[in-house]
């Protein structure tokens, strides 16, 4: 299994704390890096910085030369699929191409009312999704190319530099079995579950290979991974001392009993224990078919707790 880590840039992180984690993930052996997108925090005080995604993904692109990198997930009510497609290509030729291209339906209704976005019912954001997607293949194909869509249309496209990957992989993410999944098996190479705990991926994972088999579709193609938040110490002591900061930047769990808390973040396939418990979780994870599991790192200035996962869980579960 593959270790990822995963960054939310609304959440109050600065441009050198983002470059320093840029260094670190590559530094200390993870194979991958993520950033959220959004435009406030969603979590604390919505005065906090919140970094744009791509100006992240473009310093990501500089700071390292190894780790892959990309956005979980780009909401395709943000920007238009013709300027995501732009940016994503020229980001991936800057990397040498490692870049994968995350994108969802968006579901944050305060975040697009602040910034007077519109936020369509669920069935229309689906179809702008799936037409989004078809768009980024065209800018990113050969050949000049026309789509007619209820959403989106081009004509005559030609998008220079091409990606330097053929094809720029493209992350679907979500777990809705009725069109996030479709999508998924008609279109991406690669799936993003969150919130789920090893059984309910599971549950899931069979879905898309139900979903790739009505589309014709090796659901072997497509790669699975999950994102997750983790609180991990040597000793009770060092848990309780993770838990209590992360809960500094999340005022809900303040409030809240610490056991509720716990079995709640574990129902959403948080990891929770000592280094040797989180490989045994991670396992449970490997077993129920994900192949890679990005860490979301809440407590941005820890990198003590990502060289402990790097020299104590990272040996263990490649």
């Amino acid at each position: 299994m593959k270790l990822g880590i995963m960054i939310e840039g609304q959440e109050g992180l600065t441009w050198e704390r983002w470059s320093r984690l840029c260094r670190a993930t590559e530094d200390l052996g993870f194979h991958s890096l993520w950033c959220s997108d959004h435009f406030m925090s969603l979590m604390g005080d919505v005065r906090q910085s919140a970094l744009e995604t791509w100006v992240a993904l473009t310093i990501a692109a500089h700071e390292t030369k190894r780790v892959r990198f990309g956005p979980l997930v780009c909401s395709m009510t943000f920007r238009h699929p013709s300027l995501l497609g732009r940016m994503a290509a020229q980001v991936d030729v800057l990397s040498g191409g490692r870049l994968e291209v995350g994108v969802g339906a968006g579901w944050n209704v305060a975040e697009h009312e602040a910034f007077g976005l519109p936020f369509p019912p669920l069935k229309q954001r689906m179809d702008m999704l799936e037409e989004g997607v078809q768009v980024l293949r065209c800018l990113w194909g050969k050949e000049p190319a026309t789509f007619e869509g209820k959403h989106y249309r081009l004509k005559n496209v030609q998008c220079y530099p091409k990606p330097a990957q053929s094809p720029l992989p493209i992350v679907i993410g979500g777990t809705g079995e009725k069109r996030t999944l479709r999508i998924a098996a008609k279109y991406a190479q690669h799936w993003n579950a969150v919130g789920v705990n090893a059984e309910t991926l599971r549950a899931k994972r069979a879905v898309l290979e139900q979903r790739c088999t009505e589309v014709k579709r090796d659901h072997r193609e497509i790669r699975v991974s999950v994102m997750g938040g983790f609180i991990t110490g040597k000793d009770d002591a060092g848990l309780k001392a993770h838990l209590d900061r992360i809960a500094s930047f999340m005022p809900a769990l303040k409030r809240a009993d610490r056991d509720q808390v716990l079995a709640a973040l574990k129902s959403r396939g948080w990891l929770y224990g000592t280094s040797a418990q989180i490989v045994e979780q991670l396992k449970a994870f490997e077993a129920a078919g994900t192949t890679e599991f990005m860490l979301q790192h809440h407590d941005q200035e820890n990198f003590g707790v990502l060289e402990m996962i790097a020299k104590d869980v990272l040996p263990k579960v490649r």
